[in-house]
């Protein structure tokens, strides 16, 4: 059995240095770098590229809304065309240092509530899925199952990538339980791990508003702006590892 652990990565931009890039790469086999919209800059995103680079991750494009100040975690009333035309932008941006650096763009997953949005969106959801499409169809594209996001993906034809969130709690519904609810965020590393082989290898974790929650995992995130992200990483990763999961880039 094997998982990919993901990092969201690449969103410090100008004095403001969010997240532990070189901290947490060791221990992860895929990242999602910003393109300048929710973070990032142009130079931060060749930092970020060439240090994805030294330690062998995949690299993926994490377009999110434009709002620097928000870190892209408000939701925006953008319409489907303008959507279409950002994430397409976004990608375009990423892929102009990957190629500087030799390498290939992985995958794509959108960012904070761009990617929410698109879970319970179709418009927005579409949106995404023909911009990555438009750029390569042949490209990933990493989705929350069970949603209209995913479903909108399948049907542009696009090799979907399932994801789950060790860190984050669920609801019954499958969603993720928003950010203001106590106990949306699971700090310690230890519980996240857990959470991470249950996920694995039996496809359920609990839901936060009781219950069990069915999840199917072919990527796992780990949000890199958490203060401590390189530990979660690390302890994930281990913790599958003495499973016998083998851990790599999908």
């Amino acid at each position: 059995m094997t998982v990919d652990l993901n990092a969201d990565a690449g969103e410090s931009y100008g004095a403001f240095t969010y997240g532990q890039d070189e901290a947490v790469f060791p221990w992860v086999t895929s990242a999602n770098l910003a393109c300048g919209f929710h973070g990032g800059s142009p130079s931060r995103i060749r930092e970020a590229v060439r240090l994805a680079k030294a330690y062998g991750v995949a690299v993926g494009a994490h377009p999110g809304f434009p709002d620097l100040v928000g870190f892209g975690r408000r939701e925006m009333a953008l319409s489907p065309e303008e959507v279409y035309a950002d994430v397409l932008y976004q990608i375009g941006a990423l892929y102009a240092f990957l190629r500087a650096e030799g390498l290939p763009l992985h995958h794509v997953k959108p960012h904070g509530a761009l990617y929410l949005k698109a879970c319970k969106d179709r418009e927005t959801a579409r949106a995404i899925a023909l911009a990555v499409k438009a750029f390569d169809p042949g490209l990933p594209l990493v989705v929350l199952p069970g949603t209209v996001y995913e479903e909108e993906a399948r049907k542009a034809g696009l090799r979907v990538v399932l994801e789950a969130f060790p860190e984050r709690a669920y609801l019954r519904s499958g969603q993720l339980a928003p950010r203001s609810l106590p106990g949306s965020w699971i700090t310690d590393p230890k519980e996240a791990a857990r959470r991470a082989v249950r996920m694995v290898l039996e496809g359920k974790v609990e839901a936060l508003d009781g219950g069990e929650v069915a999840v199917r995992a072919e990527t796992l995130c780990i949000h890199g702006d958490n203060p401590n992200a390189p530990e979660v990483a690390r302890v994930v990763r281990e913790a599958l590892e003495a499973q016998g999961v083998e851990v790599r880039a999908f």
